[in-house]
């Protein structure tokens, strides 16, 4: 697996990262033993650019990869995590909280359940409207400079955020959700980034498992899965959806590769500061994931992909009302 450079720091990742998140949260029952045997391969396959956070599950995930980071040496791992919510008992989570304070008590808390004492990338995952970016980010700028974090980033913020943020002290990295079905970066977000310098880590990049073709139905998911409340996974709008994976299939089978290697190739190919980060608790998946990364495709394949998805209107918000509120739009 070749690298990419996240921002001008330094940070250096596996140009296909994983994402932590579906092992322990929100899709579906937790399975533990295949997770932890998705991450070892990983490893193998060079896929060493992980993501988590505190609030899956919450605090499960972080727990679950150090188990693994005990078997791995560290400096192959590089590792991300977020904070950004105040937890009560029984890790209920009771509101945004990125003060100052707080941030000291996150990274501690993470570094303890992952088993490691440095976080080579740790984000804040959604902006806290009540505390000035420049409180938070300075909070983490000390982080850094105790050692306890090299690089800093943010998740799903506009680029009015993204330049107070980069100016107290730099980023290498912003996430947010980019696929070919979730385009709302392209227009705003990333032109800012490529003037500052900073990285761009792609979350969903499969469309949350849609891309890869498997889901035709609400009832394809399992019962307690998130999924089946977002609004683009309602029977309603996931018919008309579908018709989005066709134009991907038509691709994948042209090619002999699978319509998930091609969403996540055409990311890959938006430009070498672009990380994708596609989630799986199957080997089978993992494997054929990081095929992605080879996958060679014609300029004119990829014109005629671009110009299908553009006349293509996606039906649903990407997220339920309630989640939208926790996303930044500040232009």
């Amino acid at each position: 697996m070749h690298k990419r450079k996240l921002g001008q720091q330094g940070l250096e990742v596996s140009a296909l990262g994983l994402g932590c998140m579906g092992m322990s949260y929100v899709y579906g029952h937790r399975d533990d033993a295949a997770s932890i045997n998705v991450l070892r391969r990983a490893v193998e396959l060079g896929i060493t650019f992980w993501d988590t956070a505190e609030v899956y599950g919450p605090f499960c995930n972080e727990q679950l990869l150090g188990r693994v980071l005990k078997e791995v040496p560290r400096q192959r791992l590089v590792l991300a995590t977020k904070f950004a919510w105040r937890f009560g008992p029984h890790g209920r989570e009771i509101g945004l909280d990125s003060s100052p304070a707080q941030v000291r008590r996150a990274i501690d808390g993470s570094l303890k359940r992952l088993g490691t004492d440095y976080i080579d990338l740790y984000y804040q995952h959604r902006l806290d409207p009540a505390v000035p970016i420049e409180e938070t980010v300075g909070a983490l700028a000390e982080l850094v400079q105790q050692g306890k974090v090299r690089y800093i980033g943010l998740s799903e913020v506009g680029p009015g955020i993204v330049r107070r943020a980069h100016a107290v002290h730099p980023l290498s990295a912003v996430q947010s959700e980019f696929s070919l079905w979730e385009r709302g970066v392209e227009d705003k977000l990333l032109p800012v980034l490529r003037e500052l310098g900073i990285g761009f880590v792609a979350y969903s990049p499969m469309g949350r498992g849609f891309l890869a073709g498997k889901i035709r139905t609400p009832e394809d998911l399992e019962p307690c899965d998130w999924r089946r409340k977002n609004p683009r996974f309602l029977a309603e709008n996931l018919s008309h959806n579908f018709r989005l994976v066709s134009m991907v299939n038509d691709i994948a089978r042209a090619h002999d590769a699978t319509p998930a290697q091609v969403a996540l190739a055409w990311i890959l190919g938006r430009g070498g500061d672009l990380v994708p980060i596609p989630g799986t608790k199957h080997l089978r998946y993992l494997e054929e994931n990081a095929q992605a990364a080879g996958l060679k495709l014609s300029e004119e394949v990829w014109a005629d992909l671009d110009r299908s998805v553009a006349c293509f209107k996606v039906a649903g918000e990407r997220y339920q009302e309630e989640a939208l509120r926790f996303i930044d739009s500040t232009e």
